[in-house]
């Protein structure tokens, strides 16, 4: 996201982190300087905290800026109770998107659900958020929950799920390459037709007998058979005739 700032032409001062190297590399590539430092100059406009959810209360407190620069955080499971109250200009600056280093991220579109203190807080972060490309959405701490918790199914949980097909295929000699096309067009259906019209398998047709061979198959991690067992229940569950549509 900083990267992106700076080719949206916008001024990146100093980047702050504890890891000298990659942060030095990033600050390079963006005409700043880096410190280990949490103390700002007062010219900054705005200072993102771009850290781990649960490190924001050990983070924040060391923050020491002038009191017109605007502090916002970028955590979907956190609200503005968790700055000090030391700070005037605050706010959330929540991107919708999984990031990885060194990969790049298409931000056009991307929802950016944001939060703010003030209106000053709320007018820059929608330009940086237009400026970018994306979508903004104002929402509050109980909603932007709710749309964080819904992030961890749409993305943590699947991306665990190849993780452990990964596993599996090469445990039979087999490459992960052989589901590709299986993943991609998992993906485009739910997402062209709908998740709930796009289930098929053998929880959805209650197919006990290849249920069950798939448990024993799993033989090897009792672990992986509870999995199976618990989401092939939530599946059998969800479209038995006798089940209202919106149990799981």
């Amino acid at each position: 996201m900083c990267r992106q700032f700076y080719l949206s032409d916008c001024r990146i001062i100093k980047i702050v982190s504890k890891s000298e190297k990659s942060s030095r590399n990033l600050a390079s590539t963006c005409n700043a300087s880096w410190s280990s430092d949490y103390s700002f100059t007062g010219s900054e406009d705005i200072i993102i905290t771009a850290v781990p959810d649960d490190a924001l209360r050990e983070v924040l407190p060391k923050v020491k800026c002038s009191s017109d620069s605007i502090v916002v955080h970028t955590a979907g499971s956190q609200g503005l109770d968790v700055f000090p109250s030391g700070l005037k200009h605050t706010g959330v600056f929540y991107p919708l998107q999984t990031f990885t280093q060194g990969r790049p991220v298409r931000f056009k579109d991307l929802p950016f659900f944001l939060e703010a203190s003030d209106q000053v807080s709320s007018d820059l972060m929608t330009d940086l958020a237009s400026l970018l490309g994306g979508e903004v959405h104002f929402t509050d701490h109980s909603e932007r929950q709710i749309i964080h918790l819904a992030a961890v199914f749409a993305c943590n949980f699947p991306n665990h799920m190849f993780t452990v097909c990964k596993k599996i295929t090469e445990k039979a000699g087999l490459s992960f390459n052989i589901m590709k096309p299986l993943i991609n067009e998992t993906v485009s259906k739910a997402l062209e037709l709908g998740p709930e019209n796009s289930q098929t398998g053998p929880a959805f047709r209650s197919d006990k007998e290849t249920i069950k061979r798939h448990i024993d198959l799993l033989s090897f991690s009792p672990e992986l058979q509870k999995i199976y067992e618990d989401i092939t229940e939530s599946i059998i569950r969800k479209y038995s005739k006798a089940t209202n549509d919106d149990q799981f």
